[in-house]
């Protein structure tokens, strides 16, 4: 009987699991409805707070290829619940993305939460979109300096939420601010005080 965990777990992926003990375990969880496919509210708060994310493609002869894809904090958007989308802005002119998904339409996105150690894996299909002005100007922001080139639309087909494992905590510079600002809020207020007893000393 298939399941939607055979979208990642091919007969020679169980036979690894069999070979290493862990089919038992994941045939358990396919019994319970294995991998899921629907987005949940917490998911959608996720995805939305990412300002980056990785997009894995392959071309039609099997070759994988992975892009970093960054932008403002929701540049990564949910047409509806089955449904992802961004803007595809310029870049290096290679194409390689826009023109493997004309080939194979297999995707796959890589979602990372570095100081939660939350990672979020999706596989699914996408396509590239030029013609579509009004999902063009929904995705476009206007406020981010990139020429928007064409949409790429990702249909998800199974989710999976990995445990935090290995993941080592980083921060950006927009997370750091709050601890900086503190710290120096800190520092300030140490010299004032140092600067009151020298003052008293005299």
């Amino acid at each position: 009987m298939s399941s939607i965990s055979d979208i990642a777990f091919s007969p020679v992926v169980k036979s690894m699991q069999e070979k290493f003990g862990s089919r038992t375990s994941y045939a358990k969880m396919d019994e319970r409805g294995g991998f899921r496919n629907a987005v949940t509210d917490d998911l959608v708060s996720f995805i939305v707070e990412r300002d980056s994310f990785y997009l894995g493609t392959a071309s039609q002869d099997g070759q994988p290829y992975i892009q970093h894809r960054g932008g403002p904090k929701g540049f990564l958007k949910m047409l509806d619940r089955e449904t992802l989308a961004f803007a595809d802005y310029s870049g290096n002119k290679q194409y390689i993305t826009a023109g493997t998904l004309q080939e194979n339409t297999k995707a796959y996105i890589f979602l990372m939460d570095y100081p939660n150690r939350r990672r979020v894996k999706i596989w699914g299909e996408a396509r590239v979109v030029e013609d579509d002005l009004k999902l063009l100007e929904s995705l476009h922001d206007a406020s981010y300096k990139a020429k928007l080139e064409r949409a790429i639309v990702f249909e998800i087909k199974m989710i999976d939420i990995n445990c935090p494992q290995h993941i080592m905590p980083r921060y950006t510079e927009e997370e750091m601010g709050e601890t900086f600002k503190d710290l120096k809020e800190k520092i300030n207020q140490l010299k004032e005080e140092n600067a009151q007893l020298k003052r008293k000393l005299k």
